[in-house]
């Protein structure tokens, strides 16, 4: 029995999902089918029991988990000792991310580290954040990245950095024009969005409550890209990371004011379980992502854009 059959048993564990665990491994559901019955007749044990329309482990199955997740604890140990003997650090990273950090935060540093790094083989997925933690939880994926961060037990939270949350509107609406805006006049607005369940929307209804406001969103969506498209369109206005609309202030398809509060910081940080063994790779990947330099030069240029606008404005 190899350690790679070993690992995607535990993956298909942790997932509960035959189709998840290929994925995870870069195989087809057929072969995670086939490595489970060939596990099963080199024990000569059920190790699902298939009478369950859910997926659940026998007792035999159990204790193969258990025995393959301290397997797999000491060749997770021993390969990052054996990478920090190489002058190359390489292997795999899988990184799990909510949509607005994978698509408009990671970018630049990813960039970077696979510069300095590139036998790393780096796999990025995004999902919502309940699944992150998640994720990171059940061991599928190495590194989470999150906004506000919960404390969660067997969750380690290193922190990224911080975005800062800013309106934003259609360029013809009469608030493109001011620098700063209050949730009262927000308040007034047709608003769009976030999921409930999504932590940015949850920020945000805080940040209303406080001042005793309660916005209905005319429209809620589970990502950035539909709220920013539904803005785009004239069907309200949104609160939503300033690191997330600056292709859409460069080309003008929306216009960003800052909002007249102290609670408008938004925290992202970097998860890996408790009791993880980091392999060197790793270590570099939030090393990099810790430094800061990429967003905070981004940062900058978003300010400078915005200035030009005002301005004009002016």
């Amino acid at each position: 029995m190899h350690i790679e059959n070993l690992k995607v048993f535990t993956d298909l564990v942790n997932s509960e999902s035959f189709s998840k665990a290929a994925k995870l491994n870069g195989i087809t559901q057929s072969a995670v089918s086939q490595q489970l019955r060939a596990m099963e007749k080199y024990y000569n044990i059920l190790i699902v029991d298939r009478s369950q329309k859910q997926f659940r482990l026998t007792a035999e199955g159990e204790k193969l988990y258990e025995a393959a997740q301290r397997i797999l604890k000491i060749t997770e140990k021993l390969d990052g000792e054996l990478q920090e003997m190489k002058s190359e650090v390489s292997g795999p990273i899988n990184l799990s991310t909510i949509y607005s950090i994978g698509l408009h935060e990671l970018p630049p540093y990813v960039k970077r580290f696979l510069q300095e790094y590139p036998s790393v083989n780096l796999r990025v997925e995004y999902r919502r954040s309940n699944h992150v933690y998640d994720d990171i939880l059940r061991n599928s994926f190495d590194i989470g990245l999150v906004a506000f961060p919960v404390k969660m037990k067997g969750i380690e939270i290193v922190p990224f950095r911080d975005d800062v949350l800013v309106l934003i509107c259609h360029p013809s609406n009469p608030l493109a024009s001011k620098k700063l805006v209050s949730l009262r006049e927000v308040a007034r607005e047709r608003f769009v969005g976030f999921d409930r369940d999504i932590p940015t929307r949850k920020a945000v209804d805080s940040m209303f409550r406080e001042v005793r406001l309660d916005v209905v969103p005319v429209m809620e969506f589970d990502n950035i890209e539909t709220v920013k498209r539904a803005v785009e369109i004239d069907a309200g206005v949104a609160i939503v990371p300033q690191t997330t609309v600056v292709q859409e202030l460069a080309r003008g398809a929306l216009a960003a004011v800052d909002i007249d509060t102290s609670r408008r910081t938004r925290p992202l940080a970097i998860l890996y379980r408790k009791g993880r063994v980091l392999t060197p790779a790793m270590k570099r990947f939030i090393d990099t992502l810790t430094g800061g330099e990429p967003a905070a030069a981004r940062d900058a240029s978003v300010k400078k854009k915005r200035a030009g606008k005002l301005e004009k404005v002016g």
